[in-house]
């Protein structure tokens, strides 16, 4: 059932509770839920029940005072087609069957904007993801990480918030360092194996391609900052450092391009000590009193904000910890006017939620409790030919966002791209992941992806060798559409919006995938249920073609949302 449907049907019932609530101070809360079993009608509301005590009544007399009430107001005709009583109180409604079948016409009429909203209207959400350090090609957890934060990016902005898309890395520290001594090695004629090899450095062969063009003193640029060109000299380690950095942030961009990701901002960790927010956020809770001294540390006072110990923020050598520029990092979030900050991660931050939190909190310039929100996703194993794949010969260590796109598409990158898109979003964030290749590849009903797909594809061929307009169905009549498969399908369309809707809420973009899993399956049943084409009767071909076309509508809707094509041959 559509909202707005649901907005009709409790004003009828806020309209027969009226007058049986005059006079008192009850203002009572309407709510409709779905029974537990579908014979019992599309609709339970237990209001009855509710207010029987506070009005001293029966609470089953009630209910069918209410039920009499509901169904003589003329604004049920069409919309409400029968109520009854059940156990003790329990009212069940059936929806009227062209009330069902008007979500065909809406889709159709709606087109790209069916399941959009209005809720976040006013409010600015950033959404942090990937945030890799360039130290190295993006790795399968990154793919993961992107296709978690394009999905929830999406999915908050069809629903009118103004979302900003942001990338946070540094371009200093340890691993920085290890990566220009890495290249500087490379460029000496050393490698892996070798006396001289730095026991620290990075093995992968993209660290000899970067060398390479160092020493040809060329000249890379990525999407943010300055380009870089190579000096040519080995012992100007500050160069290497930097033509390192925007080689890799470079081979970053193209990843993400061939992934369909794009960011609307990058932040630099290094920014926040050149500009003196470190500092600036460290004396702002060093003056709000929530901080000591203890060994020649300064510590934070974590548990009076739910920490089960409290935290060193700087050192007994002048060194922050490494959730103090996280602390700064966030404040400045809020101060960008940001009423949400979302950060998609790896598990393995999970130890630093609540001293980031509790940093926030205790500087007191009003950010909420539970700012950031934070959604942590777990390992991905990359499975291929039946084996666990661990390392790629690019990066040394670990399959790469390419590898798997490149694996995953046979060659062709939008297929890749669609498959890894998918499958990175098709299980909750927090569990495990099994990719497996072969599967991603498949052309069957095993490989999810394909088979949402091949059902946008299946209504298109239909609707192609119907030959007639499209746009026409929108006006046709709907009556006909009464048989039990089509009755699943209306209401499986009707959720759409509503599980948009809980997918924010939660910030779970798994539910689009599970969604369109679950509609394709049902498209494919009915589509070998019943000949769409060859019916003698034209005016039910016309209602179940019009229906074809509305779920091809919210396929192609839900693909768009989750950055996945929607193909029209296969």
């Amino acid at each position: 059932m559509l909202a707005q449907q649901k907005q009709q049907i409790v004003a009828l019932f806020q309209a027969a509770l009226a007058p049986i609530v005059a006079g008192s101070d009850l203002t009572p809360n309407v709510v409709l839920e779905r029974p537990r079993d579908p014979s019992h009608g599309d609709i339970a509301c237990n209001i009855a029940m509710q207010l029987a005590k506070p009005l001293k009544t029966n609470p089953r007399e009630l209910a069918t005072r209410l039920v009499a009430a509901l169904l003589a107001d003329p604004a049920a005709q069409g919309l409400v087609e029968s109520a009854d009583v059940a156990g003790p109180g329990f009212i069940n409604l059936r929806v009227a069957a062209g009330a069902k079948q008007s979500v065909v016409r809406t889709i159709l009429e709606q087109g790209e904007a069916f399941g959009r909203g209005a809720s976040g209207d006013g409010h600015h959400v950033i959404i942090e993801f990937v945030s890799a350090n360039p130290t190295g090609p993006l790795h399968v957890g990154h793919g993961r990480q992107a296709a978690l934060g394009d999905a929830l990016s999406s999915l908050f902005a069809s629903q009118g918030h103004q979302v900003t898309r942001e990338f946070y890395y540094n371009d200093a520290g340890v691993q920085i360092a290890t990566l220009a001594t890495s290249v500087q090695a490379r460029a000496r004629g050393f490698k892996p194996g070798d006396a001289e090899w730095p026991e620290s450095a990075y093995n992968g062969d993209y660290i000899a391609d970067i060398a390479a063009d160092y020493l040809a003193r060329k000249t890379v640029s990525a999407s943010d900052g300055l380009p870089a060109t190579a000096s040519g000299d080995v012992d100007d380690i500050e160069s290497i450092r930097r033509f390192a950095v925007t080689y890799l942030r470079n081979e970053q961009d193209m990843d993400l391009q061939a992934f369909g990701v794009k960011f609307d901002n990058y932040y630099l960790e290094s920014s926040l000590y050149a500009d003196g927010k470190v500092e600036a956020a460290v004396q702002a809770l060093v003056d709000a009193g929530k901080t000591y001294e203890q060994e020649g540390a300064l510590w934070l006072k974590t548990t009076e904000y739910g920490d089960d110990k409290d935290r060193v923020m700087r050192k007994s050598d002048g060194t922050y910890t490494y959730f103090v520029p996280d602390v700064a990092y966030h404040i400045q979030k809020f101060r960008r006017g940001f009423d949400q900050a979302i950060n998609v991660q790896g598990s393995d931050h999970h130890g630093t939620i609540a001293r980031v939190r509790a940093g926030l909190q205790a500087v007191g310039i009003g950010i909420p409790q539970g700012y950031p929100d934070y959604v942590l996703h777990k390992m991905v194993t990359v499975m291929k030919n039946g084996e666990e794949v661990k390392i790629s010969k690019r990066a040394g260590s670990y399959v790469t966002v390419r590898d798997l796109i490149e694996w995953s598409g046979n060659g062709d990158i939008t297929r890749g791209r669609d498959a890894v898109r998918f499958f990175l979003i098709s299980r909750k964030a927090d569990t495990e992941f099994v990719f497996d290749v072969d599967v991603a590849l498949a052309k069957s009903d095993e490989n999810p992806v394909y088979y949402v797909q091949y059902a946008h594809a299946r209504i298109c061929s239909a609707l192609a060798n119907w030959g007639g307009d499209v746009a026409s169905l929108t006006n046709v009549d709907l009556a006909p559409l009464t048989e039990s498969h089509e009755s699943q399908l209306l209401a499986k369309l009707s959720s759409y919006p509503e599980m948009l809707q809980r997918a924010l809420v939660e910030l779970g973009p798994h539910q689009v995938a599970f969604y369109l899993r679950e509609l394709a399956g049902e498209l494919h049943s009915y589509y070998f249920a019943h000949k769409w084409l060859l019916d003698d009767n034209e005016q039910l071909k016309l209602a179940r073609l019009a229906l074809a076309a509305a779920i091809r509508q919210v396929l192609r809707n839900g693909l768009a949302l989750i950055g996945v094509s929607a193909p029209e041959k296969m």
